[in-house]
C-alpha cells in the first residue's frame, strides 16, 4: 500500500534526504548521535546511504540480497570519512535509488535480507528511515526539527502495519505485546490525528482514532511531530514534550518491545 502515492515517496527519498544533508554538512562526522547509541554522525549517514544502495541493487538487478554483509558495490560508502566523499556517495544513493524506483514502478518487487516485499513497501519504508534519522541528527545538532503532517502521520501509520506484519515471529519481542484488553492512544493535540492499539491476548491490533470516541488506558497526547518522535522512541515519554495520561507502565510496556533498533 502506498497511501501518499508512489511518485509522492519518490519526491520524498530526495527532499528528505537533501534535508539531512543540509544537517550534516558541517558538523563533526565522528561526534556520538545520542539517539543512536554507539554511533557517529558518519555511521549515520552509511546506515542510510548503504540501506539505500542495498534495496536499489536488489530492484534494479532483480535478484535478492540476503546477506546483510553482501558485498554490493559501494554500499559501505568512501574509505574514509572525508565530509565531501560521504555527502557525495550519499547523495548518489539516494538519486541512483529515486531513479531505479521510479523505472521500477509500483508493481516492483524485491527481496533483501530475506525480506520480500513491493516496491510500494521498500520506497515508503525507505522514506520513514530517513525522516526518523534526520531527527536523530536535528536531535544530537539542537536543531529545529520539521515534517509534513501527512508524512508525519504515515510514518505512524507505517510504524504499525510494519509491527503487526511481524508479531507472528519475525521480530520476537513484539510477541510479547498481548493483553487483555488495554489500550494505547496516541494522539496529536495540533492535527487531530489519533491513533488507537488494543493489547489482546492474540496479540495487538490498531485503528486510526481521528474521532477520539474511546478512552484508553494511556494516552499520549501533545505535537503531532513529539508524538511521533515518542513514539520511535526518540523522545522521552517523561521528557515533557508530550503529556502521559493513564497507565504510564503499559506504555513503557509498549516501548520497551516495539522498537526498530
Amino acid at each position: 500500500m502506498a497511501p501518499l502515492g508512489y511518485d509522492r515517496y519518490c519526491d520524498e527519498i530526495l527532499d528528505q534526504s537533501g534535508l539531512l544533508r543540509d544537517l550534516v554538512k558541517g558538523a563533526d562526522l565522528s561526534a556520538p548521535v545520542p539517539a543512536c547509541p554507539g554511533w557517529t554522525f558518519a555511521a549515520l549517514v552509511r546506515h542510510i546511504g548503504g540501506n539505500l544502495r542495498t534495496v536499489e541493487t536488489a530492484v534494479g538487478a532483480g535478484t535478492p540480497v540476503s546477506d546483510p554483509a553482501a558485498q554490493v558495490t559501494g554500499l559501505s560508502g568512501p574509505r574514509d570519512d572525508d565530509p565531501a566523499e560521504l555527502d557525495a556517495w550519499f547523495s548518489d544513493a539516494a538519486e541512483k535509488y529515486t531513479a531505479t524506483l521510479r523505472q521500477a514502478g509500483p508493481d516492483g518487487e524485491a527481496t533483501v535480507w530475506g525480506f520480500q516485499g513491493g516496491t510500494p513497501f521498500w520506497v515508503r519504508r525507505a522514506v520513514h528511515d530517513i525522516v526518523v534519522h534526520r531527527a536523530d541528527a536535528a536531535l544530537a545538532l539542537g536543531e529545529e526539527y520539521v515534517v509534513a503532517p501527512d508524512l508525519a502521520a504515515d510514518a505512524v501509520d507505517e510504524l504499525l502495519e510494519l509491527f503487526a506484519g511481524q508479531q507472528a515471529g519475525g521480530m520476537p519481542a513484539l510477541a510479547e505485546l498481548r493483553g487483555g484488553g488495554e489500550t494505547i492512544r496516541l494522539a496529536a493535540a495540533d492535527t487531530g490525528a489519533a491513533w488507537l492499539i488494543e493489547l489482546g491476548p492474540d496479540g495487538f491490533t490498531w485503528r486510526r482514532d481521528d474521532t477520539g470516541g474511546q478512552d484508553a488506558t494511556v494516552t499520549v497526547r501533545g505535537s503531532l511531530t513529539d508524538v511521533l518522535l515518542t513514539f520511535y522512541r526518540r523522545l522521552p515519554a517523561t521528557g515533557g514534550r508530550v503529556e502521559i495520561r493513564g497507565d504510564a507502565g503499559l506504555l513503557d510496556f509498549w516501548l520497551s518491545r516495539a522498537s526498530l533498533s
